[in-house]
């Protein structure tokens, strides 16, 4: 049992003098919807769309755990859309094995974002049961969520992006929800078990089977800028999947924020958690991944400090394997059972690794500089991001400031270099929220 201090003979100490930190902006695409429910409301008005749905009917409205700008008026606005064409939609969490792969966590993780039976105005029905609907060819069976697989139709909302273990024309998206998400945990432990490299292939094959044998309307896939902001919103019939998707994923890639640096040797992260990565914190960002995962991807980061979990993560640290260092806040806060029933579901282990733990934000940061090799503190190249979904304004160490000065299309200098602004205790004062021009 580790208690809640640990001292550790660190030769020579932590008490190193850290590089003063500059706050810079990274500029990027600001592009977005400025009227999100009437972005919605404009695409049930296509006639291809409203024709789907059937008066009486009982649709099953499926919402996952990713953190999404905006999920809940989103969501609310498909609800009444829904209702407004005669149809009785109910939500069901669509998940997979988030939530600690239990029917009350993954309501709960839903009520975390706002969508609740009190503001959709219809019930919210969660269950781990799955009712096996098909097979693919070689024999392994495709399960649904037994309410939606009981409805007469249903509908996914996700967000298009990314994905964080694996390259495809769809990664993360409606198509996984489809597969992954809607299987609970059952379909999705069966389905890792092909293994993460396999699912460009096989996540359109469980869409299919799923959409072949049960009515599956369209889903709505949201696309986000670089501020996580939505950018764009788009209902995509079920029969148009396999050709849409990919193209709304590759223009979510051109959306996505990035670090603008080849190499860093320190990265500090602020917070990770689910709602900002499904592994913690994003692989597209930090350029780096699980050991089994071949990622060749920037930026090279050396070292990588994690000092929170957020508070809508529920203690799910999954991904934390990936830090090279963690806070004891962050060991404490950690919710084994939750973290182990994501992990295990996806058959990586080794995200749930334990990093080597400190006791404070300044003890992680100091050891995380101390390791580098051949560079002196005062050199090293640090770079601090609230997470990796909010890169707008980051800090970055004084050697790095004559790279951020000759790239002005990419950089804004906002405060000169500082002095790290630790308390007595060695905690961080927070980052504060991105702020950029409008577009």
């Amino acid at each position: 049992m580790i208690p809640d201090r640990i001292d550790v003979n660190v030769a020579g100490g932590l008490n190193i003098p850290l590089p003063p930190m500059a706050r810079v902006r990274q500029k990027f695409d600001a592009t977005r919807l400025e009227d999100i429910a009437g972005a919605v409301r404009d695409e049930f008005a296509r006639p291809e769309i409203r024709s789907l749905v059937k008066p009486g009917q009982v649709v099953a409205v499926g919402c996952g755990s990713r953190g999404i700008a905006n999920i809940a008026q989103i969501a609310c606005t498909v609800i009444a859309e829904l209702k407004a064409l005669g149809a009785k939609p109910f939500v069901f969490p669509c998940m997979g094995s988030h939530g600690a792969a239990t029917a009350e966590g993954q309501k709960k993780v839903l009520e975390t974002y706002g969508i609740t039976e009190e503001s959709t105005g219809v019930p919210i029905r969660a269950t781990m049961e799955t009712e096996i609907v098909g097979h693919l060819e070689d024999g392994t069976p495709v399960h649904m969520d037994k309410n939606a697989a009981g409805a007469d139709a249903i509908v996914v909302i996700n967000r298009i992006k990314p994905h964080t273990g694996f390259r495809g024309a769809t990664e993360s998206g409606l198509t996984k929800m489809l597969a992954i998400g809607i299987g609970k945990i059952l379909g999705a432990a069966t389905y890792h078990t092909h293994g993460m490299d396999a699912f460009p292939e096989l996540l359109p094959r469980i869409r299919e089977v799923n959409i072949s044998k049960r009515n599956v309307l369209f889903g709505v896939g949201i696309l986000e800028n670089a501020y996580d902001e939505t950018a764009r919103i788009e209902i995509v019939p079920a029969r148009e999947l396999a050709t849409r998707e990919p193209e709304l994923q590759a223009m979510a890639k051109t959306f996505m924020p990035k670090l603008f640096f080849d190499e860093i040797d320190v990265l500090v992260i602020d917070e990770m958690g689910k709602n900002i990565s499904g592994a913690g914190f994003d692989p597209n960002i930090t350029g780096r991944n699980r050991r089994v995962v071949d990622w060749p991807a920037k930026p090279l980061v050396k070292k990588i400090a994690v000092l929170g979990l957020t508070r809508i993560t529920h203690g799910n640290a999954t991904g934390i394997g990936s830090a090279d260092v963690i806070t004891m806040r962050v060991y404490k806060e950690l919710d084994i059972p939750s973290t182990y029933a994501n992990i295990i579901t996806s058959t990586n282990l080794d995200g749930g690794a334990i990093p080597i733990i400190m006791n404070t934000d300044r003890d992680a940061v100091s050891l995380a500089v101390k390791t580098v090799v051949r560079v002196k503190p005062e050199n090293c190249r640090i770079v601090r991001v609230r997470n990796t979904l909010h890169l707008g304004e980051i800090e970055v160490s004084a050697a790095m400031l004559d790279e951020v000065r000759r790239q002005p299309d990419r950089f804004e200098i906002l405060e000169e270099p500082r002095a790290w602004p630790f308390d007595a205790q060695g905690s961080l004062a927070p980052l504060l929220e991105d702020v950029h021009a409008a577009a």
